[in-house]
This record gives C-alpha cells, structure tokens and sequence, in this order.
C-alpha cells in the first residue's frame, strides 16, 4: 500500500506530506484548489513525463517521493526480478525535478523513467479522468481480457509472437525469391562473375598482414639500408665503437693483477666486447643478405593491390570477404535452383503457418474461457453500481490475416434495457455508464492481480443521486480489500472514507499555495456540508452532511 506521499515545490504546492491510510482515502476541494496536482505528482514518481509547467515558478527544483509499504510475497517476488527489494519491508519512489532534466531513484539508486513505470505497474493502478474513454476503442477490450487471463495467457502468447516472427519472416523471404525470379538470369550471372573473382584470388587468413609488412619494408629499402650501414661504421669501422671498447679492455687487463675490484670490471667489459663483436657480425650479414628485388617488389604491391581491393568491396577484412563468399554461393545455389528453392520456401510456410495457427488457437481458447469469466464478473459488478437490467459479454471474431497477437477481434457489447439488443459500448453507454464500467474492471483486474493500491481520479464523473450512491458503496467495497485513493465532487463517496483529506488554496504573501490536510469526524461533516450546500451552509444542509455521514457508518458496517 501506499503509506505517504511528500510533495516539493510542485505547481501550487509548496511543500505537502500525506499519509495515506488503509481503506477508502478520499481527497475533496474545491474546484482549482489542486486536486489534480496530487494525481499528477503521483504520475510523475511512477515515471510519467514532466511538463515544464509542473515545476513552482522561483524554485530550483521539484520533488516527489511515495513510500509503499510491500507485504504480499508476489509482489516481493517480481520486484525481486528487477533487482528491487524492500527495506524494512518498504520501497521508497522518487522524482528530482529541474527545469533541465528529471532524476528517478528507487530505494536511493537512479533508475531509468520506464524501470520506475515497471515496478509501479506492480504497486499501484492509476484510474484517471478520461480513461475510462479507452473502452470505446475495440483493441483495449483485447488488452482488458488479456491483462485478466495473463496468468495462463503469458506464456502461450509470447510462443505466439515468436512464431508470428518465424512466419513473417518466410513470408518476406517467399516475395523477395519471387520478386528475384524476374531478374534471376542476370543475377546468376553477376553472383558467378563475383564468385570466381574471389575464389580466383586465393586469399588465406592473416596474408594482407604479411604483404602490409613485407610493402612497407621493401618501400623503405633505401632508409633501412642508410641507417644499418651508419650503425656498423659507428659500432665496427675504424675508429668505432669496438675498437675503442677492445683498448680499453686492453688497458684495464695490464693492471688488473694489482687490484681485484678490476679483474671484476674487466669481467664485464669483456662481456661487453663480446656482444658487441656478436652485434656488429650479425648486422653485417644482415646489409650482405638484403639486396632489394624490383620484381619481388612489384609483385608484392600487385597482391596487396588485388586484397585491398576485395576487402573494400566484401566487407573490410579477409574472413568477410570468405564470409561473403559463402553467402553468394548459397544465393547462387538458390537460383541455379529456383523452382525447387520456391518450394522449399513454400514447405516451410505451410510448416510455419500451421505452428502459427495452432498457437493462435490456443491463445483465443484460453482467452474465450476466461471472457466467459470476466464478462460475468463485470455483470454482477455492474448490478452493484446500478445497471439493474444489464447484460454485459464479448463478442470474437476472426481476423482476416494474423498479428503478433494471433487473429481474435474481441470487443465487449453491453444491453442495458430488458429487451433491447447486445451493442457495443461506444453506441449505448454515455461518458458516466462509461466511467461505472471501467470501475467494474479495474476492481476485477486489481482482485486477480493482487494490486495493492488502487487510485480513481474523478471516478463520479456524470453520475448523481442513486447510482451515486451504489458507487459509494462499492468503491467501500474495493477498499476492503485493497488501499483506495479517490478523488471526487460527490457527497455520497466522501462520506464513505476511512480517511478524508481537504485540498484547499490559500493567498500566503502575496502567493497562492495549496495544502493538503486530514480532517477530523467533524471536519468532514464540515466538507460535507460544504459539497452538498455550496455557498451557502445552513443548519439544514448540515443535518443533511450528519446523516449522511451516519448512514455511511451504517452501510460500511453492513459491509463488514
């Protein structure tokens, strides 16, 4: 659940911390007061995007943070999937906001937007104003029923999805081999030119090395050749390093008999005569040996020339361009054989199509079964919220090809008259039934789910007297069993809460700040009193709030 919210220098709120409590938690207020700014400030914990607007003019920042409380093991479990884990039983939501960038943080480490829209898709479900308009769209009732069932469903589609990908992609490979049929003379012809023109050169692996290293010696010839010359006259012609290096041992050796410490050093001077006489015999073979071939040399750049040119046409390296070779063979297989290359395609599309199919229809039967489930539960919701006569089930149709998604077109069709017709629900249900029915589902998906928190923002929209009241009572019922947060205009829910909160506006020095507050049992009865009478409170309108109040204690212990 969630168990507080604090909010920084967000819009009209300066700074406000709530906490929540468990059951039905109303927020009212009057119209502009910043009811919406609570929503919104919840939205952009959990990940939303941050409109520039949001931010309270003059301050260098904005902040939110949601502590939930986490109890139920599913939810540990699947939190735990994404690296999320309570501490002290407790994950803690915020949102840093600047007017450059925003910075979310889980349990004080950054996480990305969508990371913080995943792990609040497992704490909370946030019902806003005009959601409920979703329903008049047909590929949301699918999503509705798939939610519903996505225990037995998860799996079963993501097979779906794979094999959908599996026979699409035959599908592309099928038009492209017959689009290739129509210039398949001139193709081979081409793929057989590249085809020898690649064999024909005999590249090995590693040999543009080898012909780079051989090229740029050969090219430097003249240099190589100067300083290996200069070396030897330096370190073995007259006046040299040797001869220098062989009198000085010379000297040392004469008087080395008169003191130890010298018989060492001519030790080491003798060694170093020596390496240096190995030096100077090596080097000279070295000049005697490299004699510099223009044939070679020629041939050399000819090669180097010839597997250049083939890396920068095939790939840029030698296992590319044997890679690319492989390729083309194939290709040339392919439409040296075209007809039986067709067939095969055409064999493994029925093969692909079939797994398709089968999946496909594994999918919709599960997902028929549990519309069958769904729809009734809805149904008997409904009739909770005043929809007296009402028959409420989904109507399948078959797709003319398929997607991702298998080939169901589902939608929901409702009759809300003894008598009248099924129809779909963007033809009979005006913006309030609209609001009622969304209602029925979100509690359903919320019970299947296990969804801790449930949030209605305006929920009452278009509805009054009556069915007003049947909300009430069952939005008493959802908090039961969940944590609710509602915001609402009516009379009737207010006086259900377990927790009312007022959002009021006030002029603080010349600015105009919103807070948020708890009320106390009369306070309440105040707002309530306020709800049902506007401007003016008599003692009239008062007794109204104080009975109403009673007969929610009543209801709510009814409903026990």
């Amino acid at each position: 659940m969630l168990v507080s919210l604090h909010v920084k220098n967000l819009a009209l709120m300066e700074e406000a911390e709530v906490e929540f409590g468990n059951g039905l938690n109303i927020l009212t207020g009057e119209t502009g007061a910043g009811k919406s700014i609570i929503i919104g400030s919840i939205n952009l914990a959990l990940g939303e995007k941050v409109p520039k607007e949001m931010l309270r003019e003059h301050a260098e920042y904005a902040l939110v943070e949601l502590i939930f409380r986490v109890e139920d093991k599913e939810q540990e479990r699947l939190l735990a999937e994404m690296d999320i884990y309570p501490e002290d039983g407790e994950v803690i939501m915020s949102r840093k906001i600047t007017s450059s960038r925003s910075v979310g943080r889980i349990n004080s480490e950054t996480v990305s937007a969508s990371c913080m829209k995943r792990a609040a898709a497992l704490l909370i479900d946030i019902h806003g104003q005009h959601e409920h308009q979703s329903l008049l769209q047909k590929k949301k009732h699918l999503e509705i029923l798939d939610e519903y069932g996505k225990g037995k469903l998860e799996e079963k589609k993501k097979i779906l999805k794979q094999r959908y990908q599996e026979f699409q992609k035959i599908q592309e490979e099928k038009k492209k081999a017959l689009a290739d049929g129509e210039g398949r003379e001139r193709e081979l012809s081409f793929l057989e030119y590249e085809i020898q023109e690649i064999e024909g050169a005999c590249l090995t692996p590693g040999e543009d090395e080898e012909l780079e290293a051989s090229y740029r010696k050969m090219a430097n010839n003249r240099k190589i050749m100067e300083a290996a010359g200069i070396s030897y006259e330096m370190t073995g012609g007259s006046g040299s390093a040797t001869e220098q290096l062989g009198r000085a041992l010379r000297e040392l050796q004469a008087v080395a008999d008169y003191d130890p410490k010298l018989g060492m050093l001519c030790g080491q001077l003798e060694e170093l005569d020596s390496l240096l006489n190995d030096f100077n015999r090596e080097l000279s073979s070295y000049i005697s040996e490299e004699e510099f071939d223009e044939e070679t040399f020629f041939q050399v750049e000819k090669r180097l020339d010839e597997v250049n040119h083939l890396k920068g046409k095939f790939g840029g390296s030698i296992e590319a361009v044997q890679k690319e070779l492989e390729e083309k063979k194939q290709r040339y297989g392919r439409l040296k054989d075209y007809e039986s290359y067709l067939e095969q395609l055409e064999k493994q599309l029925e093969k692909s199509e079939a797994l398709l199919k089968k999946s496909s229809d594994e999918v919709s039967k599960i997902r028929k079964t549990y519309a069958t489930e769904l729809t009734k539960q809805v149904q008997e919701a409904l009739v909770d919220l005043n929809f007296l006569d009402v028959t409420f089930t989904m109507e399948f149709k078959e797709a003319k090809s398929y997607t991702a998604n298998g080939r169901d077109e589902a939608e929901f069709l409702i009759s809300t008259n003894p008598g009248e017709p099924l129809k779909p629900l963007g033809k009979i249900a005006s913006g309030g039934e609209l609001s009622r029915i969304m209602l029925a589902i979100k509690t359903i998906l919320a019970e299947s789910d296990q969804i801790g928190t449930l949030i209605f923002d305006e929920i009452d929209a278009g509805i009054s007297g009556r069915t007003a009241q049947m909300v009430a009572e069952k939005m008493n019922l959802i908090g039961k069993g969940h944590q609710v947060i509602c915001i609402t205009h009516l009379p009737q829910i207010a006086a259900m809460a377990d927790s009312h909160f007022l959002i009021q506006k006030d002029v603080v020095g010349n600015v105009t700040v919103s807070s948020i507050s708890l009320l106390g049992e009369q306070e309440s009865i105040t707002e309530l009193g306020r709800m049902l009478g506007g401007v003016k409170i008599t003692d009239k309108v008062m007794e109204s709030a104080q009975e109403m109040k009673e007969l929610a204690r009543i209801v709510k212990k009814s409903q026990i």
